[in-house]
């Protein structure tokens, strides 16, 4: 997985009662995008982050 900082990150729920979560990439720590990502969640709450298989990366595309 490769992200860049301002890209989006959704984490699926992983039951049936827990919501998706989404959030702002505002670090990465790992190399040339690489986790750990520090994550800005939609509710305010930021933390580190090693996705794993329930996370995908939305990436921003090049305007053009």
């Amino acid at each position: 997985m490769r992200a860049s900082v301002g890209e989006r990150i959704l984490i699926r729920g992983t039951t049936v009662e827990a919501p998706d979560r989404h959030g702002e990439i505002v670090e990465v720590r790992g190399d040339d995008g690489a986790p750990p990502y520090l994550v800005r969640f939609d509710d305010g709450h930021e933390t580190l982050v090693f996705p794993g298989s329930d996370a995908t990366v939305e990436h921003q595309t090049a305007a053009g």
